[in-house]
């Protein structure tokens, strides 16, 4: 992946940023090849300001960075869209997203980083917290507690518990992965693998 930085005269191409898990666009920014390097080696982005006249890694005052998660380039190799993890507010005004969007589109990808935040940072009154300290016997007991309600559930018509359990189960099949080291991506890459 080779950005042609030489098709604009200031050196700059366009970089439009991306949730990597909602798809949400958060913002649009700048980047010289001083900028494109040090995002890729860092693992932040870092745009160049063109108020400022330097390089700017987003996040440097607030503490918001985005984290690279996936860099693609255009067609024509002038533009660059960077899917990332925002790690709070993107707009200096404090919207989630530079267009004045909210980002909250739920997906399971932001559960399970709701899911980690609860094991990094346990809260006193959070489930998923209490159940990370009860250790991995304890989440794997209860992944088999859902399975076996989601096969009862299965047996009957009520359509309300069934998928009801089926999201229990779904819920502390993730937990589960999490504790093990796990994500959902481990598990969507082996039946891909299947898939072929």
């Amino acid at each position: 992946m080779n950005p042609d930085f030489s098709k604009y005269t200031d050196g700059l191409v366009p970089v439009i940023i991306q949730d990597h898990v909602s798809h949400t666009v958060l913002m649009l920014g700048f980047m010289n090849e001083e900028a494109y390097g040090q995002t890729r080696k860092e693992g932040k982005v870092v745009f160049y300001s063109r108020s400022k006249q330097r390089l700017w890694t987003k996040g440097e005052t607030s503490g918001n960075f985005l984290l690279v998660k996936e860099i693609l380039t255009d067609c024509d190799n002038d533009t660059l869209l960077i899917k990332a993890e925002p790690l709070g507010p993107v707009c200096h005004t404090g919207a989630d997203t530079c267009f004045n969007e909210k980002n909250t589109g739920f997906s399971l990808g932001k559960l399970e980083q709701v899911i980690k935040n609860r094991k990094d940072n346990p809260g006193a009154t959070s489930y998923t917290s209490s159940l990370f300290a009860k250790g991995i016997n304890k989440i794997a007991q209860k992944v088999g507690e859902e399975a076996v309600e989601l096969v009862i559930e299965s047996k009957d018509n009520d359509e309300d518990k069934f998928l009801n359990e089926g999201a229990d189960l779904l819920f502390h099949y993730l937990v589960l992965l999490q504790a093990k080291g796990y994500r959902l991506n481990d598990i969507i890459a082996i039946l891909a693998g299947r898939h072929k």
